[in-house]
């Protein structure tokens, strides 16, 4: 019988030792590289030097107005509250003052796509308390539902846009080169109605050449900077890294063998669930910035991805048969919440397993370890997500599309976004949509430790008791001589596949 590893990984909010292959791949995110030791002076110079394109101060308009366009620091997981963006932000704002824009004349456009439209308290994650206070412009929520929307022509089509993108003298985009779907452009189309937001879609994460996101996104820079200058800035981030006790996990081996031995897990394990997800959100966590890069915000951001694949990447030489992803409580949306079933499916499969590049992980028809326990969730945000699972119960995925036009007319539903108390209604299919690609690609994927068989039957997933179950099915699937990855995260790597 072949020797086993046990490694603690994430399941939900809770930190199992789950047993792989002697054999398995850790698949752990690098180490830190040297930060930037002042990100603000860095965002001055990329300002002043772009990458192409005129610099800020030939494009400011002396006493006009000034969009800075942000959206919501949802990625990368998991939280870190002292966020390097917002530095950036302030420094972009500052500036603008300087080259002439007046202060109250600048409008902050949180741009939030599909999810739940940000609160007082996402809107404090924009600025430090000090910079807030002395901020004289406007901040604006993006409402992809409001009647005001302007229509602007881009590739051939009309789309419905926020006026605060063309009844403006200038627009800057400030954010982090994190995916094709977050920064740079990306932030634009955010800033359009839901059908726009529904368009854009990827294949990788990051491969701009594929992803229909990308293209969206360069048509609509394109289309507003035939009406006003468009800039944008990208911050190039370090992976979330953990400090204190456990400074090191998920990627050093010593770290993960200490914290497999610690009490401290085996107290979290069995704290109630409301106890665990406090305890994970309380450790101290810092975010570094590595570059900080200006131009047209495709420009921009396309450099701040490849060197951000470069600085949080890994590389194999093939796909592998078995893939075990492990699932945290939070997602990409803001607030954090815990997963119900859909949002845990569409972080698994829609975001950690399309961070690759050059080539899929896994083999065509592989297995993919889900390790979440799919557990139900109830609250107000979590109506669409029942009317999703009951579309897919009842009929599987042949009339979602239809099932979506319902949802997306629900007033309920529509006046509880509008109010910022639950994300838009499409937002479940368009996160479900994000999982087709690698749903395609596997043959099998088994949730491993999953309480709700319902729901995972009704995603056409497979359910498991636990990860030492799953995985001798997957073993079973791939014979005695297939590969195995295990990915250790949050934060989870880029995995770079080569080989012929």
């Amino acid at each position: 019988m072949p020797g086993v590893l046990r490694i603690p990984l994430h399941s939900g909010s809770r930190l199992p030792l789950v047993s792989v292959p002697d054999g398995a791949s850790l698949l752990a995110p690098p180490p830190p590289l040297d930060p930037l030791a002042d990100v603000q002076a860095a965002v001055v110079e990329a300002l002043r030097y772009p990458l192409s394109g005129p610099p800020l101060p030939a494009v400011a308009p002396r006493g006009g107005r000034a969009t800075v366009v942000v959206q919501p620091p949802t990625v990368p997981l998991p939280s870190v509250e002292d966020d390097p963006r917002r530095d950036a932000l302030a420094a972009v704002l500052d500036e603008l003052a300087r080259h002439g824009v007046a202060r109250e004349r600048i409008t902050v456009l949180v741009a939030g796509g599909l999810g739940r439209r940000a609160g007082r308290r996402e809107l404090a994650l924009l600025l430090r308390r000090d910079r807030a206070r002395d901020f004289r412009g406007q901040i604006a929520v993006h409402d992809c539902e409001a009647e005001s929307l302007r229509t602007l022509t881009a590739a051939g089509r009309v789309h419905r846009i926020n006026p605060a993108l063309v009844e403006t003298d200038l627009v800057v985009t400030v954010g982090a080169g994190e995916t094709v779907l977050h920064g740079g452009a990306g932030a634009l189309v955010d800033a359009c109605a839901p059908g726009t937001i529904r368009e854009a879609g990827a294949v990788s994460l990051l491969e701009a050449t594929t992803a229909s996101a990308w293209r969206l996104a360069s048509a609509l820079e394109s289309a507003v900077g035939r009406e006003v200058p468009v800039l944008g800035l990208s911050v190039v981030l370090d992976h979330p890294r953990v400090t204190g006790l456990y400074r090191g996990y998920p990627w050093d081996r010593n770290v993960r063998r200490a914290l497999g031995r610690s009490p401290f897990r085996l107290l979290l394990n069995s704290a109630p669930p409301l106890v665990r997800r406090r305890l994970l959100a309380g450790i101290n966590r810092e975010l570094r910035a590595v570059a900080v890069l200006a131009g047209p915000p495709s420009v921009a951001h396309a450099e701040a991805l490849v060197r951000g694949v470069t600085v949080r990447s890994i590389q194999v030489a093939q796909p592998f048969d078995t893939i075990v992803v492990p699932v945290p409580w939070e997602g990409t949306q803001l607030p954090r919440a815990p997963l119900n079933p859909v949002s845990a499916a569409a972080l698994g499969l829609g975001h950690v397993m399309r961070l690759w590049r050059d080539r899929p992980p896994l083999v065509e028809g592989g297995t993919i370890v889900l390790l979440h326990p799919f557990s139900r969730v109830t609250g107000d945000g979590e109506a669409p997500y029942r009317a999703l699972l009951a579309s897919l119960r009842a009929e599987g995925d042949r009339r979602l599309r239809a099932a979506e036009g319902v949802a997306s007319r629900d007033r309920r539903a529509l006046s509880a976004y509008r109010n910022g108390n639950a994300p838009h209604p499409r937002l479940p299919f368009a996160e479900w949509a994000s999982c087709a690609e690698m749903l395609s690609r596997a043959g099998r994927v088994i949730v491993a430790g999953c309480r709700d068989a319902g729901a995972a039957r009704a995603l056409g997933l497979v359910p498991s008791h636990n990860a030492a179950t799953a995985l001798d099915m997957a073993r079973g699937l791939a014979g005695d001589h297939g590969s195995t990855g295990v990915l250790l995260g949050p934060p989870y790597p880029a995995v770079v596949v080569g080989g012929p």
